[in-house]
């Protein structure tokens, strides 16, 4: 087994980055359908570590570069949003959660559904639905053993961290195709029209030249130093109360206060630019890590039974986004990138949606909506939503009796 320290990672998780975006550039495949390009890398290193465990040869990587680089990203997130943005896009937000919410009800339906017909503990359904789809591995590692200690289920834990991986991957790989699907049928602003064409935020067009100066830099990176303290902070004072939030919606809540408390008081400007750049850097160094990190294999021992479900819940994910996401959500180009970034955190991560919306973005043109929406409910609403749906199918008779 060789192990890399967090230098090794830190090399290879940027490798892997100009591995991803050689290949999106030299493959029209990759390119056509907006692959993300940590992900088109990612997996393709995870492949060759599948191969090399083959030969009885395991590389291991530190992590412990992740949580920050995760963090980091949803700290930039906040510190983009302003209140003035946050009004403009307050009916659409509430359209989408109506869509993430009616998405969460189907996954976990269809899991209990299909695991019963397999001859499944109905909560094996459960754990390949919304909590480890939405909920991504920490949800998923926290129901595990919540119904391995409660329920009795055994190799809960294992299934929900392997449940999470195959919806990371398959996040990151059909919301591109999801969403050229769907441009197909709607015109994108500023391409054979009198329009004016949009101007693009930062996070929509990450490759975008930005001008930086040190002492800015060193004011963002003190902002989002500060939305991980505090933030942090915020998730301990919570923990164990009726108002526990995941800690990156605490940094992210941080950010948020940070930039329009600062801008209210008439002490500070954020610089966006600078934000977003420092944003993309975390987003991409992140899924890198995350997915050249993935045990493959684990994915391979999964059950005939367990893989069936997946492979169903992605099928239904691509449906749902096509027929009823686009729908909702207006049938314009801004509903196909939003289509795109449903497809991202309805199976992998919040992450794992930006990416796939950037992708699209880089080539089709801004989606200011999407960039707005998106992270707001991937962040604050789908989280708490999830657990209240999760709870009301545990009260359902199949489960109390169990």
């Amino acid at each position: 087994m060789i192990q890399l320290d967090f230098y090794g990672t830190l090399v290879a998780a940027s490798l892997v980055l100009l591995l991803g975006r050689g290949l999106v550039m030299r493959i029209a495949f990759l390119r056509n359908y907006n692959i993300p390009e940590p992900v088109a890398g990612g997996l393709v290193v995870a492949l060759v570590l599948l191969l090399l465990r083959t030969l009885d040869i395991e590389i291991r990587f530190d992590t412990s570069l992740q949580t920050p680089l995760m963090l980091a990203f949803f700290a930039t997130i906040g510190l983009s949003a302003d209140f003035a943005s946050l009004k403009k896009g307050g009916r659409v937000v509430g359209i989408f959660v109506l869509a993430v919410t009616g998405l969460l009800v189907v996954q976990n339906a269809l899991g209990i559904g299909l695991a019963t017909a397999l001859g499944l503990d109905p909560l094996m359904g459960l754990l390949t639905g919304s909590i480890t789809l939405a909920g991504g591995h920490g949800t998923g590692a926290a129901w595990g053993t919540v119904f391995s200690e409660k329920y009795g289920l055994a190799s809960a834990s294992e299934l929900a961290i392997a449940s999470a991986t195959f919806g990371l991957v398959l996040g990151g790989l059909i919301g591109g195709p999801v969403a050229r699907l769907l441009i197909k049928r709607v015109q994108v602003p500023g391409c054979h029209s009198q329009e004016t064409p949009r101007l693009p935020k930062g996070f929509e067009q990450p490759n975008k030249e930005r001008s930086i100066t040190p002492f800015s830099f060193i004011e963002t990176l003190a902002l989002i130093a500060v939305s991980l303290l505090a933030g942090n902070l915020l998730n301990g004072l919570l923990h164990g109360t009726a108002f526990e939030l995941p800690t990156f919606v605490c940094v992210l809540f941080v950010g948020v206060v940070l930039r329009n408390g600062l801008s209210a008081l008439g002490l500070y400007q954020v610089f966006e630019r600078e934000v977003s750049v420092l944003g993309n850097v975390s987003l991409s160094l992140f899924l890198a890590i995350a997915l050249m990190s993935l045990k493959l294999w684990d994915l391979a021992a999964l059950a005939l039974p367990i893989f069936i479900i997946l492979a169903a819940q992605t099928l239904v994910m691509a449906l749902f986004a096509i027929f009823v996401t686009f729908r909702m959500m207006g049938r314009n180009y801004d509903a196909a990138v939003l289509a795109a970034g449903h497809c991202g955190f309805g199976l992998g991560a919040t992450p794992t949606a930006i990416a796939n919306m950037q992708a699209v973005t880089q080539r089709y043109g801004p989606s200011q909506i999407a960039f707005l929406v998106v992270p707001m409910v991937g962040a604050f609403f789908i989280d708490i939503i999830n657990v209240i749906v999760i709870k009301l199918y545990l009260v359902l008779p199949f489960f109390v009796a169990v």
